[in-house]
């Protein structure tokens, strides 16, 4: 049986720019699942914000949620639809 597909919404905050070509890498790896990106650099803070919507089985979602996550100066938190 297919795991149900959720919306998503990932948001990431990057402190090291350096990450940005692994993120794009999972990002394009997930590009099945993504609805739409959003990228904000703020450069008086020096930190990068991005929003990520999906539309994506919740192991799937986790899965490229962890990869991102686990990158040196990356945060990722993930908030799920109730459907």
């Amino acid at each position: 049986m297919q795991e149900e597909k959720r919306i998503a919404v990932l948001s990431v905050i990057v402190e090291q720019r350096g990450a940005a070509e692994k993120i794009n890498g999972y990002l394009s790896e997930f590009g099945e699942y993504v609805v739409g990106r959003m990228g904000i650099p703020y450069r008086e803070k020096g930190v990068s914000v991005l929003s990520v919507v999906l539309d994506a089985p919740a192991s799937a979602v986790n899965a490229l949620t962890g990869k991102i996550g686990s990158l040196a100066g990356v945060s990722a938190k993930t908030l799920f639809s109730k459907f």
